[in-house]
């Protein structure tokens, strides 16, 4: 286990685990090399069980994502096909609904976020592993995608869009979580 130092300017001391197990701790400038070690050898148990989570987590989502294989050309292929034709009739609902019109529509296997709006090329990018999720879990994805094509940011403009366009956008994203915790169906937000 890796301990990684950090002076910042903050009132206290404070640490994360990294994916990686690695122990990120925070400083305040000025404090001793003495109080840091102190630190962290009076939180030992929270660092072993932080450290159980972040690998039972990753441990999930691994579990999750091996559920759609990618590995080769043909299955990337087969994958998009089928995605683009459970995208296409959403895209096309929603985006006359929101008066929209994205400049273009790709698929990539991304598993750190379900999608991108390029606002500036008005594209959009989804991920592969949308297959994963249930068609309104995915459908909430495709209208958040749009909305970014209203609202570039994450604001209280931008949710009332999603309210407004998908009002079950909080119980798919809940549900998409839950999905990803190892719950007994696949679901990504």
């Amino acid at each position: 286990m890796a301990i990684q130092l950090t002076f910042r300017r903050t009132s206290r001391l404070s640490m994360r685990i990294a994916k990686n197990g690695d122990v990120h701790v925070s400083a305040p400038f000025g404090i001793s090399k003495r109080e840091v070690e102190a630190f962290i050898c009076q939180h030992q148990e929270w660092i072993a069980e932080a450290r159980r989570k972040t690998s039972e987590r990753l441990r999930q989502r691994a579990d999750f994502y091996s559920q759609l294989p990618l590995t080769t050309k043909s299955q990337k292929i087969e994958a998009n096909e089928r995605l683009m034709a459970m995208v296409e009739p959403m895209l096309e609902r929603h985006a006359k609904v929101m008066g929209v019109n994205p400049s273009a529509i790709s698929f990539k296997p991304m598993i750190s976020r379900w999608g991108m709006c390029n606002v500036k090329e008005r594209s959009i990018c989804f991920s592969t592993y949308l297959l994963l999720l249930p068609d309104w879990c995915l459908e909430h994805v495709v209208v958040h995608e749009l909305c970014h094509l209203l609202e570039p940011s994450h604001n209280l403009r931008f949710h009332a869009l999603m309210d407004q366009f998908y009002p079950k956008w909080k119980e798919a994203r809940k549900e998409t979580r839950r999905l990803m915790k190892g719950g007994d169906c696949t679901d990504m937000c």
